[in-house]
């Protein structure tokens, strides 16, 4: 028996959301609407983070050791940096590395070369470029290092200094970025969410008072309140799936032709750091992109009609 009630409730309900064809208009183009938004920051997130990454990628940790370390001590501490879980990549640069860099970053400038070739020795000493998994941890590595100076096999301390507090105002601020970026898209999504409730909420209502009269038959002959609740939920799931449909459908040549309008993603409206192609990256992730699109129709639309029906019918 509760199968065969159940069958005639998604029947009841599919035959609803054809027969009340302008009701079920206005909620799927409201859904569409708040699915299309969703879905953009689906995207925005993604451009947003693949400029975050590559910010995060250019920000480092530079650990300078005095010209008289030897290379065996710097590559011990280097070993013991990569076994922290917060770092994810330390790299090493020899002392004639450095000084190879140097003579690079100053090719124009005749008056530094000229007095760096009447030096004796090299005047630089080797490098550590430390990257951690997140901004906010660099602190903590700082404060290590300068707490526990590393020592060499002299026991003299073969660390000149750590450049943490002269990147600090840098790396706080991508650290504000990334937590800012993060609420603001949870703000907006929640938004979005309780405008496209309300909304479609008064939709079901609308529906619900053009089926007034079958409602009262319903009820005089006896029939349950799932069944009277049920079909409208159907209903209002319906509009969730046709809206989520068109919304993926539309992503496709808006990604296609306005793409490459984002491609590279600007940050702050300098530089361009970091770079999307929407259209790749829709296609590539064509699957997640319709499964978030789809429940959040899904569960928008029985929501709203949930919410309609327990208010409205008083069943």
């Amino acid at each position: 028996m509760f199968w065969v009630n159940t069958k005639r409730i998604i029947r009841t309900g599919l035959l609803s959301f054809w027969r009340n064809a302008f009701v079920s208009l206005a909620s799927v183009l409201v859904l569409t609407v708040t699915l299309f938004v969703i879905g953009s920051l689906v995207f925005n997130n993604a451009l947003l983070q693949s400029s975050l990454d590559e910010l995060k990628s250019k920000v480092d940790v530079n650990v300078y050791f005095v010209t008289s370390a030897s290379e065996s001590d710097v590559l011990a501490l280097k070993k013991n940096l990569e076994a922290f879980p917060e770092v994810a990549e330390v790299s090493y640069v020899s002392r004639e590395q450095a000084l190879e860099d140097f003579r690079k970053r100053h090719e124009n400038d005749e008056r530094t070369l000229q007095a760096l070739e009447e030096l004796a020795d090299n005047p630089l000493g080797a490098v550590l470029n430390v990257k951690t998994k997140e901004p906010s941890q660099y602190e903590n590595l700082s404060n290590f290092l300068k707490d526990n100076p590393p020592l060499g096999a002299d026991g003299k301390a073969i660390v000149d200094k750590v450049n943490y507090y002269q990147n600090k105002v840098s790396i706080d601020r991508l650290s504000g970025i990334i937590r800012d970026s993060e609420r603001s898209n949870i703000a907006k999504t929640l938004i979005l969410v309780l405008i496209s409730i309300v909304v479609t909420f008064n939709t079901i209502r609308l529906a619900i008072f053009t089926s007034r009269e079958e409602i009262s038959v319903m009820r005089l002959v006896g029939a349950s309140n799932r069944y009277i609740r049920g079909p409208f939920i159907i209903a209002g799931i319906m509009d969730g799936i046709v809206a989520a449909v068109i919304s993926i459908i539309l992503f496709y040549p808006l990604t296609y032709w306005f793409g490459p309008l984002f491609y590279p993603f600007p940050i702050f409206l300098a530089d361009n750091i970091g770079s999307l192609a929407l259209f790749d990256y829709y296609v590539s992730n064509f699957g997640q992109i319709f499964f978030i699109v789809m429940i959040s129709g899904i569960c928008l639309g029985a929501i709203s009609s949930y919410l309609a029906v327990r208010r409205y019918l008083n069943v």
